[in-house]
């Protein structure tokens, strides 16, 4: 996938391949953020739907200097909100959102909100053990399956199961903590 700025530029050019390659990356990821959240598939489908009509939408609005992963993480965000606004008259919504702060403010914030995730990701990817690590940014950040991570490091394919395991219930452990936006950001860029 085409990467940074050249991504905005080719979307806003009208380019559908930019829109589908945003999707495959994407969609599983949304879809189970929302269905964590909603407890319904049809609803998470929505929102997913949802998120990319969005995308297109805006496409020609986008800043050239803004980060695709900003938009998505924004527009999921806003997605559920609304969602959740809409349904709030049903009772089981209702008494959920009671145990959930949303804020749905706009610009500036959300993007400070996305950059402040993403520092805190990278800070906590530095307190990882050492071979943790290196075994999570090979996966997570080069892309590389278990089997060629193993192959590398030369260990045992379980032992690399096991150690990013470990890392994502310590990153979503963590990103729980910071409640909505927290976990949002885990299952669109960490999980």
């Amino acid at each position: 996938m085409m990467e940074g700025k050249n991504v905005i530029h080719e979307l806003s050019k009208g380019n559908k391949r930019v829109l589908d390659e945003i999707y495959l990356r994407y969609h599983k990821k949304i879809f189970g953020f929302a269905l964590s959240y909603l407890k319904n598939e049809e609803d998470a489908y929505d929102i997913v739907q949802e998120v990319f009509i969005n995308l297109w939408n805006s496409r020609a609005t986008l800043k050239k200097d803004s980060k695709i992963e900003s938009f998505i993480f924004t527009a999921t965000k806003n997605a559920v909100i609304s969602l959740f606004r809409k349904r709030a008259t049903e009772r089981k919504y209702l008494e959920y959102l009671g145990s959930v702060v949303i804020s749905n403010n706009e610009g500036t914030k959300e993007v400070t909100d996305f950059s402040f995730l993403e520092e805190q990701y990278e800070a906590l990817i530095s307190k990882l053990p050492e071979k943790r690590k290196e075994i999570f940014i090979l996966s997570r950040k080069k892309g590389l399956n278990n089997k060629d991570i193993a192959r590398q490091l030369g260990i045992s394919e379980k032992t690399v199961e096991n150690q990013l395991t470990k890392a994502l219930a310590f990153f979503k452990n963590h990103f729980s903590a910071g409640g909505f936006l927290g976990l949002l950001f885990f299952y669109l860029f960490v999980r």
